[in-house]
């Protein structure tokens, strides 16, 4: 009788396991948030996923990751807020709103800095990165390192980009931000800040005519429904940085702290490989869509307009960490 009612009980352990979850939860669970949808070409859950598939292998049983995208824990600002408190365990975020806290981060976001992703990996990797990463922990935040966002472009309803007169007093939604307020305004452009989360509505109603993000974010966000024309200006390069709370790695264990950084560093590198690969399929499905795709035809004369950006920002980014952005640059 005994017998049984051991069996019937561990039985009835195991349904409930089953409707509620593992019986027994990691030791450490940490929260990971991101604005974007989750979906399998978006740059942030690829992100997402692979930091969680990477430290989970390596700690199994000690570290669950919970994922929390498409704005559950709130927009990129709230996340990194959290960060901050130590509320949010780990985050993805664009480089503009890390600017926001950190304006060394400007740095990434100046318009046609990067000639091309292999570029922006090296600046990145390297001693610049380095240097930022430093600069941002002074903030409470800890960076993993940055994924592969993809080149940012122009997408609105107006016409196609070819030429800077083509920016023209068109109203583009931009990042608050004042690195991206004035690469359109230098365009001619009229700039509208605005919050992600009210973006798809703006363009539904024509309160903006345009935005400009990554070719990935605009199939994995179906803003294809509410965009005509996209045109592949590649004008900033989209860096979305890693983020872990300070307060939440430094209550790690230090084995699981070097966990952590291990894991950041192998899941960029899975990232930026998965979204590279995904570029060629994300054009297709927007061409299928019935958006209507163009290159630029001369991203010298977009230069020439945005020159005078590089000068306004050149005080609050550092003289000397944008000399070596630039010449690092130019040696790649």
């Amino acid at each position: 009788m005994k017998n049984r009612l051991v069996t019937t009980l561990a039985g009835a352990a195991l349904a409930t396991a089953s409707l509620f979850g593992t019986a027994h939860a990691a030791e450490i669970e940490l929260k990971l948030a991101w604005l974007t949808a989750d979906s399998p070409t978006d740059p942030y859950a690829i992100a997402a996923r692979a930091f969680k598939t990477e430290i989970e292998a390596a700690m199994p049983g000690r570290v669950e990751v919970i994922l929390f995208p498409n704005r559950q824990l709130g927009d990129d600002k709230e996340i990194l807020e959290g960060l901050q408190f130590g509320t949010i365990d780990l985050g993805i975020i664009t480089n503009a709103v890390v600017a926001n806290l950190e304006p060394t981060y400007q740095l990434v976001d100046l318009p046609f800095l990067f000639g091309s992703a292999e570029q922006a990996h090296e600046v990145l990797d390297g001693p610049v990165g380095q240097e930022l990463a430093a600069n941002l922990r002074k903030n409470g935040v800890v960076s993993l390192g940055a994924a592969e966002g993809g080149f940012r472009n122009m997408i609105n309803n107006t016409r196609p980009v070819r030429t800077p007169a083509d920016v023209e007093g068109v109203k583009y939604r931009t990042m608050q931000n004042p690195v991206f307020i004035e690469m359109f305004s230098s365009l001619g452009g009229s700039p509208v800040p605005m919050a992600w989360g009210e973006v798809f509505t703006a363009m539904q109603q024509g309160t903006v005519d345009g935005l400009e993000i990554p070719a990935s974010v605009v199939n994995s966000n179906n803003f294809a429904e509410v965009a005509k024309y996209l045109s592949f200006t590649r004008h900033t390069y989209s860096a979305v940085h890693l983020l872990i709370s300070e307060r939440s790695f430094e209550a790690l264990p230090e084995d699981v702290q070097q966990a952590v950084l291990d894991a950041g560093v192998a899941a960029i590198a899975a990232q930026r490989i998965t979204v590279a690969e995904a570029e060629q399929g994300v054009i297709t499905a927007l061409t299928d869509a019935g958006m209507e795709i163009n290159d630029i035809e001369d991203v010298g004369a977009f230069r020439d307009k945005v020159g005078p950006v590089y000068e306004r920002f050149e005080d609050s980014i550092g003289s000397e960490l944008l000399a070596q952005a630039l010449s690092a640059v130019a040696t790649n």
